[in-house]
């Protein structure tokens, strides 16, 4: 049930279409929808479709008029251009208050939408007026800063969203120009505020995630690069171990977030697991392969120190939300896991020793689709069922590739597959009548 969740909208049509057939009555469907946090009436009367046009109409509409601008650009004296801008941004700022302030929220967030896009326009076409190019990053970074207000006023996720997104494009142009973007957290924190004040947002949340990661990983690459390198985004492998260290942390964290009463909170969950469980699949399908053992043994891992402090302190906090909802010892047992595999490819540094790594990462890989079909039968959750079949189909197809010229050894693995298959089938049909008998 936890993936109907994320189908709200579509929930609350189909309860519709059951109170027009007779089948339930209106205070059933509402407290249906409530049940899995969404408004009957408001998911009724105006859909995600709606929304979504009347947002590129406006879209479209500051593009039209931008591009008008442009065409005549050099023909509108210089006083005329700034104060013109101005005057067009304040304007549609302000009749979007307003239209916000009267009750017409989705209008008024369209506009500020509009306004904020004015806005940024407005700081390219002055600083083109004055030559004030020195920094090209800084006009993105005020044009984000611009928008972050209206978002935190209304609390609604697109106009986070939209600031969010201008704040990551800042954040790589600085990358790329040897700058350090501090002040990324800034724009994380108010996403963080309205995810948990405004309206739900799968889409800003995986934004909020992605930008911490970034912010994470590039704050460590910048403490540890050389002193005579230049201060770009230089992934090493202890970035990698972190990386992991991250998504045990968030995996302990849904699992927190599940717990909680908040039909919200539980979405949220579910989203972060399932994003948490499909990188570590993916992680382990990459480290099915050889090669990548050999460049993680082969590398230098010059700062062990931070790198363990960074792991034990990510560690340490994904045992505080795992206590609270009761998954200490499987949180416990993969930081173990985890730890002493990484322990091990740091002593080794030996590129010959590869392939057991790689054969130990087949069997992890192989032993999670096992675990993904048994806790989609056991659960009812048709996702993690079929995640685990793709996950052993996938690593099947992977070796096959790998032993290609050798049929005797595809043969083996084909066979050691298609016994696992029929042995969750049968699993599966034991299971569902079990239930099925008294």
């Amino acid at each position: 049930m936890r993936l109907i969740r994320l189908l709200k909208n579509d929930l609350a049509r189909e309860a519709g279409d059951w109170v027009e057939e007779g089948l339930i009555s209106e205070s059933q469907a509402e407290l249906i929808c409530d049940r899995y946090g969404v408004d009957y009436q408001q998911a009724r009367s105006r859909s995600f479709g709606y929304q979504v046009l009347v947002g590129l109409g406006y879209l479209f509409i500051g593009l039209a008029i931008i591009t008008l601008l442009g065409a005549n650009w050099d023909e509108i004296p210089r006083a005329l251009r700034m104060w013109g801008l101005i005057a067009l941004t304040v304007t549609t700022q302000g009749i979007a208050l307003r239209q916000y302030l009267a009750g017409d929220r989705s209008a008024g967030v369209g506009l500020f939408l509009l306004g904020n896009l004015f806005f940024g326009a407005s700081i390219i076409l002055i600083a083109q007026i004055y030559h004030l190019g020195e920094h090209m990053p800084d006009g993105v970074f005020w044009w984000a800063l611009g928008c972050l207000p209206f978002a935190l006023l209304t609390k609604n996720p697109w106009l986070a969203l939209q600031a969010n997104i201008l704040a990551l494009i800042w954040f790589f142009l600085e990358v790329n120009y040897g700058f350090y973007p501090a002040l990324l957290p800034l724009f994380i924190l108010s996403s963080v505020y309205v995810l948990s004040r405004g309206r739900q947002s799968i889409v800003l949340l995986l934004v909020v995630l992605a930008s911490t990661g970034f912010w994470v990983e590039y704050s460590l690459a910048a403490f540890w690069r050389e002193a005579d390198q230049f201060f770009l985004f230089d992934l090493q492998a202890e970035n990698l171990a972190v990386a992991v260290a991250l998504f045990v942390l968030l995996f302990a964290f849904s699992h927190w977030l599940s717990r909680q009463r908040s039909p919200v909170a539980k979405d949220y969950a579910a989203v972060i697991s399932i994003w948490c469980l499909r990188f570590a699949l993916l992680l382990m399908l990459v480290l099915s392969f050889a090669e990548p053992w050999e460049g993680l043994l082969d590398a230098h891992w010059n700062h062990p120190f931070s790198m363990w402090f960074a792991i034990a302190l990510l560690g340490g906090l994904a045992l505080l939300p795992a206590s609270r909802a009761g998954r200490l010892l499987s949180c416990t047992l993969l930081l173990v896991v985890f730890a002493l595999l990484l322990l091990a490819v740091t002593i080794s540094g030996n590129d010959e020793h590869a392939i057991y790594f790689q054969v130990a990462a087949n069997f992890a890989l192989v032993g999670s689709g096992i675990w993904l079909i048994v806790r989609g039968i056991h659960g009812g959750i048709s996702h993690y069922f079929f995640l685990g079949v793709a996950a052993i189909l996938v690593t099947a197809l992977l070796r096959y590739i790998d032993l290609i010229g050798d049929y005797m050894g595809g043969a083996l693995v084909f066979t050691l597959f298609a016994v696992l298959l029929l042995g969750a089938a049968r699993y599966w049909k034991k299971h569902q009548s079990g239930e099925g008998t008294p």
